[in-house]
Formats: C-alpha cells, sequence, structure tokens
C-alpha cells in the first residue's frame, strides 16, 4: 500500500477539476481501509469522482475505494441475491446482471460512479430508484472500524437520499451492496423515452438486454461524455412541491414538466424544464458553463476551477427561484 502526496485529484474527478491532495492512497481490502483511517484522522473516501466538485486542495488524505469483487449469494424460486463491493464500476456491475439476465437495475445501465455510492443518495433514472431492489449493505464504522448490516429500512432512503447523507454523514464507510433482483424481470419502459428509443431500435421482443441498450443510447445523445467535457451528469435534483403550488404554475405554465409521486399529492418537477425556462441552456462563461443538450448538466470546458462552476450554480438556484419560487438542491457533493 503506497502514500503519495501533494497528487493532483484532476484524474480522479469527472468535472476535471485540477486541485491537489496533500496525501493519497488506494485500498484494495477492508484491512488496508482500517491502517489508513486508524493513522489519518482527515480523509476523503472517493470512487468514480463523478458526483463531486471540488473546490480547493484538500489538506487530508484522499481515499480511493477499489475494493472489486461481484458473486451471487443465494438463489430462491423468483429471486437472487448478488452482491459487489464498493469500489466496482456501477455500469459494469448492471452489465454483469443484464448479461445473466437478473432484473431490476437495467433502466440504471450507464450511470457513472462506483458501486458504493448507489445506495449513498439512492440512484435513479427512468422510473427506477436503488431502494426498489436494495437488499442490504455492509458499512464500516469510522470510529471504532466495526462492520454493520444495514437493510433498506436501515438506510432511510428517500428521493436521492439516505441516512449516510444525513445523520450517518462521515461515520459510515459502504464496503459491499447486496440486491435482490428478479429472475423474472419486470419491464419499466413508461418513463422518459425508452419506448420511442426502443421502437427506434426496432425491438420486436422486449428484454432487459435491449432496455439497458435504450437507455445508454438515451444517456448517450443528452448527456457529454465526461472523458471529453468535464461534468458530474445532473447537477441538480428534480424538486417536489405541493399540489396548490403545482396548479398555480401549471395555470401560469401549461407546459410545466411534472411528475407524479407514488402515495404522495406533491409534485415532482423536471429541474431541467425550471433551468432551460430561465435561459441558462448552452450557457457558457469562458471555460464552464451549462451543457448545450440538457440544462441539468454544468460543464468544464476545460481549465474551470471548482469555484465558478459552484458560483454558476447558485446564480442558476437563485434565478430559478425568482421566477418559480422554487428552491433547487445540488446533487452533487461540494468538497
Amino acid at each position: 500500500m503506497t502514500i503519495a502526496q501533494h497528487i493532483s485529484l484532476r484524474p480522479y474527478n469527472t468535472f476535471g477539476i485540477d486541485v491537489s491532495a496533500y496525501e493519497f492512497a488506494a485500498f484494495t481490502s477492508v484491512d488496508d481501509l482500517k491502517a489508513l483511517l486508524a493513522n489519518h484522522p482527515r480523509y476523503l473516501i472517493i470512487g468514480g469522482g463523478s458526483n463531486i466538485l471540488f473546490t480547493k486542495d484538500f489538506d487530508g488524505i484522499v481515499l480511493k475505494n477499489e475494493l472489486k469483487g461481484i458473486q451471487v449469494l443465494r438463489e430462491e424460486q423468483d429471486y437472487i441475491y448478488v452482491q459487489a463491493a464498493a469500489g466496482e464500476r456501477w455500469h459494469e456491475f448492471v452489465l454483469y446482471c443484464v448479461e445473466r439476465n437478473y432484473g431490476g437495475v437495467e433502466n440504471l445501465s450507464l450511470i457513472p460512479g462506483c458501486v458504493g455510492a448507489a445506495p449513498m443518495q439512492n440512484i435513479g433514472a427512468y422510473g427506477v430508484e436503488l431502494k426498489d431492489t436494495f437488499y442490504t449493505l455492509e458499512a464500516l464504522r469510522t470510529d471504532d472500524l466495526s462492520i454493520h448490516t444495514f437493510t433498506g429500512e436501515d438506510c432511510q432512503f428517500g428521493y436521492r437520499e439516505s441516512i449516510f447523507k444525513k445523520e450517518y454523514k462521515h461515520q459510515y464507510i459502504i464496503l459491499s451492496v447486496t440486491l435482490r433482483l428478479k429472475k423474472q424481470p419486470d419491464f419499466h419502459i413508461e418513463y422518459g423515452a425508452i419506448k420511442a428509443e426502443l421502437e427506434k431500435m426496432q425491438v420486436s421482443h422486449l428484454s432487459i438486454g435491449a432496455i439497458s441498450q435504450a437507455v445508454i443510447n438515451i444517456r448517450n445523445s443528452k448527456l457529454p461524455n465526461p472523458k471529453e467535457i468535464g461534468n458530474a451528469g445532473s447537477f441538480f435534483k428534480n424538486p417536489t412541491i405541493c399540489e396548490a403550488h403545482f396548479l398555480f404554475l401549471k395555470n401560469k405554465y401549461p407546459q410545466i414538466a411534472a411528475y407524479d409521486l407514488a402515495h404522495s399529492t406533491y409534485k415532482k418537477i423536471a429541474a431541467g424544464w425550471l433551468i432551460e425556462q430561465c435561459g441558462w441552456k448552452g450557457f457558457r462563461q469562458d471555460n464552464y458553463g451549462v451543457h448545450a443538450k440538457q440544462a441539468l448538466v454544468l460543464v468544464n470546458y476545460g481549465g474551470a476551477n471548482g469555484e465558478d462552476i459552484l458560483n454558476l450554480s447558485r446564480q442558476i438556484i437563485e434565478s430559478v427561484h425568482a421566477k418559480f419560487s422554487i428552491q433547487l438542491e445540488a446533487e452533487v457533493n461540494i468538497v
């Protein structure tokens, strides 16, 4: 295990922000992680670096999670339980499941980042969330280095939320995640453009493989490749508003993009639509801005710093609130 000093973090965050870490190490085992934590009280855990915006140098040690391994734990008549180590790439894990016809995560194809980050913010896309297939996770408690198992109820999942972003923030490090997947999958194709993309693909026999490919096609057409343009995917959460607020806005803006929430009178509003209505889509200031095809995505065209992008996000939040009386929240972690 090597500990390096004064390392640039530009290769380790998809925004491509060039800040440095005082120390840097990658861990491939739980024992290595425990040893690093025991000797470094100030640390930051990163996986794929796809949900983080660095605004300054980090004066502690950055620990890159490289725990690997995927295994089937057990099978039942209708379900199969698959465990993935936290350092596995999320999309590669999805492909592992799709190739074996394990249903439930195909709509979450091509989401960047690692498995360990998935339950932290209850990742979701195209009508599916992680909590729909989640079974348990194992996590290391940072104060006494003990390992604990969390159920879905323990995790307190919400919209892009979990207990690890609230009460247990910085108190646990996720080691592995176990999902309960279906042997006879249910298909979810009503959300977004999946059905239209399947028709475009001329799919005659619906399968989780076809849905996965449709999602990949859609995401590739709308979202910039971080290897080409620095970004962290959707920068903002889709906000929720009460029915009275929605009806008021609907009367004023008939084309408002909104979605029903299960077992609730609240509405989820498309943050991208709100941002676009405020004129931000395609905005560019020097070497950073808002993506031309997706207003939810803030981008670094090369050489921008994190403060520039953070200030842009604040301007967007202010303008959306002024126009719609809706408060946007960042989905990306600011460091």
